[in-house]
């Protein structure tokens, strides 16, 4: 299906996430106009219009009988100037920051709307729609306040989560120092004890960090401290932090990872990736088994997000292609397979799908594996054979991500100041 899209704003890294999303519902055929603010439309199908109070843009006279056709996105501070602007408060309304959900979701109802206009005709048609409209309108009500909702659950949640912190880094901090034996001699015992208690704590330190960057994704890092460095040295600190259930379990681990070259990473989220991916592979592997962890130069076709499956061969694959691009990791444990129907969803946030079996955890470690791989310019994803589940990703070797970084923290900066002003 074709559509015309005019989407009237100045952010860029905005418009590359509309024509993404709206290439997904309406296919490659479709076509968005980027317009400055204030610019005259010319009758397209769908009207996006990037809000502020006092930027104007937003002409006053728009058809009140057709505001279906036009979808606002504004911070939610801004609602009453734009009600008041245009005199109702029946508008197509996104808050501000907007998720790809949410704008695909209303994307798809246009383009449901549309194929009804064309389809019906006379007079009960007429009537249908007229239902149709007001129902809508009610929906549309409903939609916003459910965004409002979201976000005010998202902030509370971001507050508490914050307020765990600080007991749980000052419990850790005591069991380390029992276990140096500031306070003492221990007994074998009492060891054991007090490395399981430092254990959990840092467990749920991480846990509680998780759930904060999933709640508030535009406050959580400033910018990434990018710097050379040796990958291997995360693995093994990783495989330290996970050192507990892999002894509990006596689960083998193996590790062959090639020296990287020229790459460029911040060393704590690496870790908390590495950490997460290890994490769910103990969980998942019987008692004595297996995980093995491989890091090699790879080719990765970046432009379209494509990954060579685990059994290609590495040199055909290099020798095909251009020189390695990339650097890779492969996790891989000898628990269940992963469905190939949940390949995805398990990087979903707070997503599950099946009891026992279920690798997501409730998607909080692996959603923030995919939001660090994402700020890296990298990518992270699952396969699954008879052997058992691997996890993957790729770091690029020559990172863009300074500058491309910068335009979006700079984006997210103003996201978080008007998220903290709500």
């Amino acid at each position: 299906m074709r559509i015309n899209v005019a989407l009237f704003s100045v952010d860029e890294e905005l418009a590359k996430f509309c024509s993404e999303v709206l290439s997904e519902v309406f296919g490659p055929e479709s076509a968005l106009v980027t317009r400055t603010p204030g610019e005259a439309f010319t009758g397209e199908e769908l009207c996006i219009w990037d809000y502020a109070p006092g930027e104007g843009g937003v002409p006053r006279d728009l058809d009140a009988a057709d505001l279906r056709k036009h979808l606002f996105l504004l911070y939610r501070k801004h609602l009453p100037a734009l009600r008041e602007h245009l005199g109702t408060p029946d508008l197509n309304v996104l808050l501000k920051p907007i998720t790809r959900a949410t704008l695909r979701a209303f994307l798809s109802g246009a383009a449901r709307r549309g194929d009804e206009a064309g389809a019906g005709s006379g007079a009960s048609a007429a009537a249908l729609r007229v239902e149709r409209d007001e129902m809508l309108q009610v929906l549309i009500q409903a939609n916003l306040k459910l965004q409002e909702y979201d976000q005010e659950r998202n902030n509370f949640l971001a507050r508490s989560v914050h307020d765990f912190r600080a007991p749980l880094t000052a419990i850790t901090g005591y069991c380390g120092l029992l276990l140096e034996e500031e306070l003492g001699a221990l007994t074998p015992e009492q060891v054991e004890i007090l490395r399981r208690m430092q254990h959990s704590a840092k467990r749920l330190t991480r846990l509680s960090n998780a759930m904060f960057q999933l709640t508030v994704p535009h406050g959580v890092e400033e910018r990434l401290n990018l710097e050379k460095g040796d990958i291997r040295d995360c693995v093994s600190q990783a495989l330290y932090e996970v050192a507990l259930p892999l002894e509990d379990k006596r689960i083998s681990v193996a590790v062959d990872v090639e020296p990287p070259e020229d790459l460029l990473f911040e060393r704590a989220q690496m870790e908390q990736t590495l950490v997460n991916l290890l994490e769910n592979a103990c969980k998942f592997t019987p008692r004595a088994g297996a995980i093995e962890i491989r890091g090699y130069p790879y080719f990765w076709e970046r432009r379209v997000g494509r990954a060579a499956p685990l059994g290609r061969s590495r040199d055909r694959r290099v020798a095909l292609t251009e020189s390695p691009n990339a650097f890779r990791i492969d996790i891989r444990d000898s628990g269940p397979g992963i469905p190939p129907s949940h390949i995805e969803k398990v990087f979903e946030e707070y997503a599950s799908y099946a009891g026992g079996q279920d690798r997501s955890g409730g998607g909080l470690g692996l959603a923030i594996c995919r939001m660090i791989l994402q700020r890296h310019r990298g990518r992270v994803w699952a396969e699954s054979d008879p052997a058992g589940g691997v996890f993957s990703f790729v770091l690029p070797l020559r990172q863009d991500v300074a500058e491309g970084s910068a335009r979006m923290k700079a984006r997210e900066k103003a996201d978080r100041a008007s998220v903290v002003e709500n």
